[in-house]
């Protein structure tokens, strides 16, 4: 098949499933053609990122004239579609946050990316995240473009599924991707019965031969690895706070933070307040095989987050080998299981994180080797990349 994907900002460090599916269906014979609106904000610093950025058509580098040109070839090719394409927008345009203004440049946006993949010979696009290269792939199909799909994560959609027009982008595409069980619930509760036979659930994946045989749980004082963005959602002040409490009956326990973002500050600012600063370590963003190394040298994953679809980073730790101590939220129950592969606490609950590190710390290091070897054993059965791309394959050529 001749695909196009079309994304928002890409790509990113957090982001790395994208890349994973895209070069997975690329393996499996299919082309891909990589348009995004825009380059990604952080810095690149795995190098397979850097080779993504290269083979990506950015669409707003093109300008506004190639844009405009774009809109005045759609309008001319075909007045009557354009006109429901521009209802299209307008309609999601007064529902929306983000207003009319916006869902017009996404109408031009549309329009230049049907003219590169009529000219690509492209036959299906897919869009990831519900929110506006949803939109994009949605007007470009209206303006008479390829049919789409689209692959919706959370939370962001869940928290304003009318103001995204979620349950419209649902109806109009040919089939909808969610990466669990949970996320299909979401998406249905605004699809409508009638439609709720094209939600799909493929999960995001992993590439196995990224993780040979693990190494053996380190020695010593508990050793945890937080990896996500510095933003509210995923709670790395929570785990500041449960860090504190369990220092003061292990000494010695110690957090590394991997990432970075707008609350870095305030962050930091805790770590002092606590006087936790031999305690955390804080490395910015990271490529993947320093992911794979803090991994090795950690006991488990905490992912203290408030709110999440179903993070990549809990796939990548239990493929490693690592337990995970993650809140009981969204599509995380699917994956982890407490007293089995790690353990599930209430989100927000700094009291309940800090007994599930002790308990951790006090198990038995025999009894961590079985939940770490049936961690890495549950997250390939599920989460093999060739095998979910597969699954999407297959439904974009049905």
């Amino acid at each position: 098949m001749n695909l196009a994907y079309i994304l928002n900002s890409y790509p990113q460090p957090s982001h790395s499933f994208i890349r994973r599916e895209i070069r997975s269906l690329e393996r499996q014979g299919h082309s891909v053609t990589r348009l995004a609106m825009r380059a990604g904000d952080a810095p690149l610093v795995d190098t397979q990122d850097v080779e993504e950025a290269a083979a990506t058509t950015y669409v707003l580098k093109a300008g506004g004239l190639a844009l405009l040109r774009s809109v005045v070839q759609r309008l001319s090719a075909d007045p009557r579609g354009f006109g429901k394409a521009l209802g299209l927008a307008l309609s999601c345009g007064k529902r929306s946050e983000a207003g009319i203004v916006k869902h017009l440049i996404y109408l031009a946006e549309a329009a230049h990316v049907a003219q590169i993949c009529a000219a690509a010979g492209v036959t299906h696009a897919h869009a990831h995240f519900g929110t506006n290269a949803a939109a994009v792939a949605m007007l470009c199909n209206a303006l008479g473009g390829p049919s789409y799909s689209f692959t919706v994560h959370g939370p962001e959609e869940y928290d304003a599924p009318r103001a995204l027009s979620l349950g419209e982008k649902v109806t109009r595409s040919k089939f909808t991707v969610a990466i669990s069980s949970f996320g299909r619930s979401q998406l249905a509760r605004w699809a409508g019965p009638a439609h709720w036979d094209r939600i799909e659930v493929v999960h995001c994946g992993i590439d196995p031969a990224r993780f040979p045989d693990p190494s053996p749980l380190p020695e010593g004082p508990p050793r945890f690895v937080a990896i996500g963005r510095f933003v509210e959602q995923k709670g790395q002040l929570i785990a500041l706070d449960a860090l504190e409490a369990l220092n003061r009956a292990v000494p010695g326990a110690h957090l590394t933070l991997i990432g970075d973002g707008e609350m870095r500050p305030e962050i930091e600012a805790r770590i002092d307040a606590l006087g936790l600063t031999a305690q955390v370590t804080l490395t910015g963003w990271v490529d993947e095989a320093r992911i794979l190394e803090e991994l090795g040298a950690a006991h488990a994953l905490l992912m203290p987050s408030f709110a999440e679809g179903l993070p990549m980073v809990i796939m990548e730790a239990m493929a490693a080998g690592r337990l995970v101590i993650a809140t009981y939220i969204a599509g995380i129950p699917e994956l982890v299981q407490t007293g089995e592969t790690g353990w599930l606490v209430p989100a927000g609950d700094a009291a309940a994180l800090a007994t599930a590190m002790q308990e951790l710390a006090d198990l038995a290091p025999a009894r961590r080797d079985e939940m770490a070897k049936a961690a890495r054993a549950r997250a390939l059965a599920r989460h093999d990349i060739d095998r979910e791309a597969a699954k999407l394959a297959a439904l974009m050529a049905r």
